[in-house]
């Protein structure tokens, strides 16, 4: 089983990362995992008319490293075997992009993230996310 697990750093990634640990020990089969982390560069778009683009470049990769940190620990941890994966642009769209090119069987993803005081229920990515998506999308809060 392929699962993909995008993360961004929140309380509601990291309880989605220690699911996914649990339930890849729970299982019979073979899994693997994939941690992605997405950063939506458009705002950064003025900023880079006055910052170098290598300096920008730069501070993402950094930032994105710093979030899949936390979930690579905890797979680490109970052994689940996983690659990291980072990419800049529409959040929702590359996970969506990510889980249909790669054939993943199931997406798991936290509720709500970093924005989540914006989104009263659910967060608007995984909203978008389990309404474009062809696999099964698990929301955890």
């Amino acid at each position: 089983m392929k699962i993909l697990l995008p993360v961004d750093g929140s309380k509601s990634s990291l309880n989605a990362t220690k699911y996914v640990a649990k339930l890849v020990g729970n299982l019979r089969t073979k899994c693997f995992v994939t941690i992605m982390n997405i950063h939506d560069d458009v705002g950064l778009n003025h900023v880079k008319r006055f910052i170098p683009k290598d300096t920008v470049d730069d501070y993402l990769r950094e930032l994105s490293e710093k979030e899949l940190k936390a979930a690579q620990k905890i797979l680490d941890q109970v052994e689940v075997q996983h690659t990291m994966v980072i990419k800049r642009g529409n959040v929702a769209q590359e996970i969506v992009a990510l889980a249909s090119k790669e054939k993943f069987d199931l997406i798991v993803l936290g509720a709500k993230g970093r924005s989540g005081f914006m989104d009263a229920l659910v967060g608007s990515v995984a909203q978008k996310v389990v309404q474009a998506a062809k696999q099964p999308v698990l929301l955890i809060k």
